[in-house]
């Protein structure tokens, strides 16, 4: 009887070394996956390859980049004409009024603006 709970005993144990022995194992893969980082300290093949695109396609991409900023600045400069014409059409009371309205309209935004940004900062330090 004693001779048999030593054999349980005994299975028991090596069923446990050869399960911590394998675990063990599996734990130094995850160290050492990458084999050219452990031997020189950096990987080989870290760099990208740089793909050159043919003369015509970089000229064309200019070419439309350039007619975007075109069109984006007679835009722009149209929106201001506009609002001048706007104004000038008006008689002299309406556009000392629209002028000091969009006076008003320009320091609330800036005041809506710097209590958007203080609040953010505010939350920013809350969860640091």
């Amino acid at each position: 009887m004693n001779n048999l709970a030593i054999r349980k005993l005994s299975f028991i144990l090596i069923v446990f070394i050869l399960a911590v022995s394998s675990g063990q194992a599996q734990g130094s893969q995850r160290i050492a996956r990458n084999h050219e980082k452990a031997l020189f300290g950096k990987t080989l093949n870290t760099k990208q390859k740089k793909v050159r695109e043919p003369r015509a396609v970089v000229k064309a991409k200019k070419k439309q980049e350039a007619n975007e900023n075109k069109l984006k600045k007679e835009y722009n400069e149209y929106i201001k004409e506009s609002r001048k014409r706007v104004v000038k059409i008006q008689s002299p009371e309406v556009q000392e009024r629209m002028i000091q309205n969009r006076k008003d309209a320009d320091q609330r935004y800036k005041v809506k603006r710097k209590k958007v940004t203080e609040s953010g900062r505010k939350t920013g330090r809350k969860y640091r």
